[in-house]
């Protein structure tokens, strides 16, 4: 009998395979027994061979969206509790995550923590509420980030697309990103 045996199931799902290494050590010490998968095309497969109980869903990733598999976990089995975590955070694709069979909607970046307490929400509550409001210094970093890995992490792109100085975006960069 493996340890896995008698741990719930959870299977993690995001393209960004150092984040799925932490998250899934923090997870397994929770008491999960976590399978990783870096896009939908091959979770579905993992998925259907065994349904796990849990589900943490990154919403972009190469190939089909996170919606897509949200959609596909609640279809084969309406108890699987799943949360959905984006750097893309909006209103609209919380709501359709939600419709499509999401517990919970998190906006990254979110640690284990935050996502064993999603999985005990229910979808009837708001989802992604946050306690306090996040600092203005935090939600800049963020923006920031987003739009450096949209080009690429291209400097002199990045600080076109933010009307920013190139230089001045280097000392930013170079700054730690403000706590929540």
């Amino acid at each position: 009998m493996t340890a896995c045996d008698e741990a719930a199931s959870l299977l993690l799902v995001d393209d960004d395979a150092t984040f799925c290494r932490v998250l899934s050590q923090a997870l397994v010490k929770r008491g999960y027994c976590v399978s990783v998968a870096h896009s939908v095309e091959q979770a579905m497969p993992l998925a259907a061979a065994n349904p796990p109980e849990y589900a943490v869903v990154d919403l972009k990733m190469d190939g089909a969206s996170g919606l897509q598999l949200v959609k596909f976990l609640h279809e084969l089995d309406p108890n699987t509790r799943i949360v959905m975590l984006t750097g893309y955070a909006s209103i609209t694709t919380a709501v359709e995550a939600i419709k499509l069979g999401a517990t919970q909607y998190l906006a990254k970046p979110a640690n284990a923590q935050q996502i064993v307490a999603a999985f005990a929400h229910s979808a009837n509550e708001q989802a992604a509420v946050r306690e306090q409001p996040t600092e203005i210094g935090r939600l800049e970093w963020e923006h920031i980030q987003q739009v450096l890995r949209d080009h690429d992490g291209n400097i002199s792109a990045t600080a076109r697309a933010l009307n920013m100085h190139r230089r001045t975006l280097q000392r930013k960069l170079g700054k730690t990103p403000a706590r929540d």
